[in-house]
């Protein structure tokens, strides 16, 4: 399979076996053959538009076969898919869209009413363009600069994340690391036309785009497609043979084995389901052990990061772990541990995780110094995540820079919440940390300083940060303190914090 662009992938497919079915969704079948029909409708659509390499183009939805026909039609196209999830609040939308000045802005609203919401807040009009049914589309902004064709050429895709300066960042995700990690995790995982791979993770963030869509379609596998989680659903989907891949945050798990437990189911009875993984966060024991016992099978565990496209450890199918570790690494990447003082840390202990390789992002969009930051002139990504080796190689994360929380596989930092509570007008300073919570997620605390003489109303807060601030980012505690710590430096004391929330619960 030549491949030069993620699109060669369905393009592959669509030559060698157009008939095998590529998407599930809802009551729809559609086929590889469909899809590349589809790809090519939206291609000329898209350049009707005047969208050409190195433009952006923003895509406000949630996971539909609208928006997988959009990626890979930009992709053809040598632009730029900017997937953006509708569940963001207006301000993080616009946020993302005055950074990226994307050419057009396209809102799937047949899967989302969330894109409805948006769309309309950009005033755009209801299309219907063959190959890609109703959507909305916002006018194209003239004044949009394409970006060099070398550049345009190499990157596949931008995915923003959260900025530890409270601004997103844009990764330049390459087409290289795209399709390296799907290759390398279709084999692991022995993905084939006979696998279907249940797929609700948001294709804006790089689990749902890499690990789910590219290496599902590398296989020749199927997508179990759907917008949103819901735990009826996927149990249903589970015991009637419709998935024989699963794979998500840990947080599905948890409310997957909830479900069963109401129903009194002990040992689910899934007849095709072969492989589970989950990522995106770190995996609690008792979790892990409680998903084995009532699926039967090993769950699967691994590590990777927005800025190497992908997993960079992951545990093997022929050789599962009983502790969590995030396994081996993957092919072609290479890993260093590096202690505060700039050199290898010594076996065992942990470190600052510097990894190489393939997946290794183009930089951050618009933001050299940050790129500097990360990135080493020898090619070395600084992940800011610290962890440490065991004996065998396999990979133990301890803890992130930055202060990192992870909520439902997203990553959440502290700073961004800050300042967003911050313009609260009755709070003078606010502190957030993560504090381990029940189903396996980071639970958000914030602290709040209230200004003198002002009230403390715990629920006219979460109403305010509930307009500005995207559900997996508000704090599901708010804590009023008489005065925020700091070190001497006067830096936030995070570390006094954690132990005041230990102390709260």
């Amino acid at each position: 399979m030549p491949q030069d662009r993620i699109s060669d992938i369905p393009r592959h497919w669509a030559n060698q076996a157009p008939e095998r079915v590529a998407v599930h969704e809802g009551e729809r079948r559609v086929t590889y053959g469909q899809l590349w029909d589809g790809i090519g409708l939206a291609r000329e659509y898209l350049a009707s538009q005047g969208v050409g390499a190195g433009d952006r183009v923003m895509i406000i939805g949630e996971n539909c076969l609208a928006l997988i026909t959009l990626v890979f039609a930009l992709s053809e196209l040598g632009a730029w898919p900017v997937v953006t999830n509708a569940r963001l609040t207006p301000r993080e939308i616009e946020e993302i869209r005055a950074h990226c000045r994307p050419r057009l802005m396209l809102f799937t609203l047949a899967a989302s009413p969330d894109a409805l919401r948006h769309g309309l807040l950009y005033r755009a009009r209801e299309i219907a363009p063959a190959g890609l049914g109703p959507l909305m589309a916002a006018e194209v902004d003239p004044r949009s600069e394409s970006e060099p064709e070398a550049l345009a050429r190499e990157v596949a895709a931008l995915i923003y994340t959260s900025g530890t300066t409270g601004s997103p960042k844009g990764v330049m995700v390459t087409h290289r690391g795209l399709l390296h990690y799907a290759r390398v995790t279709a084999e692991s995982r022995a993905i084939g036309p006979g696998d279907c791979a249940y797929a609700v993770m948001p294709m804006s963030h790089i689990f749902g785009l890499a690990t789910l869509l590219l290496a599902t379609f590398q296989g020749g596998g199927s997508l179990h497609l759907v917008a949103r989680f819901n735990v009826n659903d996927a149990c249903d989907a589970l015991q009637h043979g419709a998935i024989s891949i699963l794979q998500g945050v840990p947080a599905m798990f948890s409310r997957l084995l909830a479900q069963l437990a109401r129903q009194g189911v002990s040992r689910l009875d899934a007849p095709r389901l072969r492989y589970m993984y989950t990522g995106g966060g770190p995996l609690d024991p008792a979790l892990k052990r409680n998903v084995e016992t009532v699926f039967g099978q090993p769950l699967h565990h691994g590590y990777g990061m927005t800025e190497y496209a992908g997993s960079l450890f992951i545990t093997r199918p022929d050789r599962p772990r009983d502790d969590c570790s995030a396994g081996e690494i993957v092919e072609g990447a290479e890993l260093r541990v590096m202690g505060a003082d700039g050199q290898p840390a010594p076996a065992g202990t942990p470190g600052e995780l510097w990894v190489r390789g393939p997946g290794v992002m183009r930089g951050y969009y618009h933001a050299p110094e940050q790129t500097a930051e990360a990135l080493r002139p020898d090619g070395w990504l600084n992940t800011g995540d610290i962890g440490r080796l065991g004996p065998d190689g396999a990979l133990f994360i301890v803890g992130r820079t930055r202060d990192l929380i992870i909520r439902s596989g997203f990553s959440v930092y502290p700073i961004e919440v800050e300042s967003v509570i911050n313009t609260h007008p009755t709070v003078r300073l606010s502190a957030v940390v993560g504090h381990p919570a029940a189903d396996g997620n980071e639970e958000i605390v914030a602290f709040v300083e209230i200004r003198e003489g002002e009230p403390f109303d715990p629920a006219a807060l979460q109403t305010y940060l509930a307009e500005r601030l995207s559900p997996y980012k508000r704090p599901a505690r708010i804590v009023r303190v008489a005065a925020i710590p700091t070190t001497a430096s006067g830096k936030l004391h995070k570390h006094q914090l954690r132990g005041m929330v230990a102390e709260l619960a």
